[in-house]
Parts: C-alpha cells; structure tokens; sequence
C-alpha cells in the first residue's frame, strides 16, 4: 500500500472532514481513503472527474486555492 502526504491542507477543511468522518462512525484517515478510492473508481470516474471532487472538497468556496503546477512537455520528434 502507498501513503501519501497532503500538505498545508487548512485547518477548518480538516475539521469538516474529520466531523464528516466522525458522522459516517470512521477514522478520518479511513474517511479520506473512501473519497480517494471512490474518486478514483472507473464508475466514479465516469461522471465525475478528479480536478472537479478536488475543487468540490477543498476549492476556492473552503477557503483553498488549488493551484496546479506547471508541466514541461517534451515532444518526441
């Protein structure tokens, strides 16, 4: 299994999630796995795309601003 590490998540969007977890009777570490796994399933996938769950949970109405990095692309010639 791989871990991954969310950095300067905010204080308050940890407080929803863990109150979230608290209601659904899990561990917030297990809550956020359910997202992440459901996020990631193909029917999920379907209808639902991963930039759009990221901005529904933690966009600019939480109080984050997502910012992606720059990708360099190098094209084969």
């Amino acid at each position: 299994m791989a871990n991954i590490t969310i950095r300067d998540l905010p204080e308050n969007t940890r407080k929803r999630l863990q109150a979230q977890a608290a209601q659904a009777g899990v561990s917030l570490e297990a809550y956020v796995r359910q997202v992440l796994q459901k996020a990631s399933s193909s029917e999920c996938a379907e209808s639902l795309n991963i930039l759009g769950l990221a901005e529904q949970y933690f966009g600019a109405k939480h109080g984050v601003e997502l910012e992606l990095p720059k990708r360099n692309s190098k094209s084969s010639s």
